[in-house]
């Protein structure tokens, strides 16, 4: 009998122990992968403007877990600070680049946001963290289909399956607009459809050119300014693709 209890007890013991083991190599994993974010962005400040990134997005990126976004073959590589392939020739973004474009966006957490490739969904989740509404658009099915599933847990996403390009005029206007994917020039729907003192981030450039990450601000008059940030390597953003809403 005593054999018996000890058993239970060791088998309960194991059973709860399990999360925690589970949970903590993530959590290192992350907080490694935020620390090397933040050494990228020392690096890179004189260019990107943003030598140190806000508490708010490094919390954000400390606290999505980036494995849930990876297919199950790219788990292993799921927190090294670089770009993976997610299938149907699309990536997720390496991790500083997530952060980067986050921070430049300097999102509150009474904006509404619009992001125009969804991918595997986890810039949207990163999002979901910091503002009160994101609007995300993905173009390949597949992706679009898979990202809604990953991301039902975030109550304040809506996505979309459709040609990004055109924005999403019901939910406009925008405080702020991110792009995750490469047009030859901003698109003009996307400049319509972002608030007077709105941001944009997005890379520009065609497929064989050097393409750099702009920074576009919206002025009460409707101009907009712009500037440019880092050289970087984006997919291109595609057009009417068989897809439907």
């Amino acid at each position: 009998m005593l054999a018996v209890l000890l058993s239970a007890l060791f088998l309960l013991a194991v059973t709860h122990a399990q999360p925690s083991e589970a949970h903590e190599p993530r959590a290192a994993a992350r907080a490694r992968m935020v620390a090397e974010i933040a050494a990228m962005a020392r690096e890179t400040g004189a260019e990107t403007g943003r030598p140190r990134f806000g508490e708010a997005v490094m919390a954000a990126m400390g606290k999505v877990p980036r494995h849930r976004f990876v297919p199950a073959l790219q788990d292993l590589f799921a927190y090294d600070n670089r770009p993976l392939p997610i299938g149907e020739g699309q990536t997720i973004s390496q991790p500083y680049i997530v952060a980067l474009m986050t921070d430049l966006l300097d999102p509150k957490p009474t904006d509404t946001v619009l992001e125009v490739g969804t991918g595997s969904g986890y810039q949207a989740a990163v999002l979901a963290e910091l503002v009160a509404k994101v609007y995300t658009i993905e173009i390949v099915e597949a992706l679009g289909l898979r990202a809604r599933q990953v991301l039902a847990e975030y109550r304040n996403v809506e996505v979309r399956v459709g040609d990004g390009y055109g924005g999403w005029p019901a939910a406009a206007p925008f405080d702020a607009i991110i792009v995750t994917a490469a047009p030859a020039a901003v698109p003009q729907p996307l400049i319509d459809q972002l608030k007077p003192g709105g941001r944009m981030v997005i890379p520009v450039g065609a497929a064989s050119d050097v393409q750099h990450l702009l920074l576009m601000e919206k002025q009460s008059d409707g101009r907009t300014t712009t500037r440019r940030t880092l050289p970087v390597r984006f997919v291109p953003l595609t057009r009417d693709r068989g897809t439907k809403q």
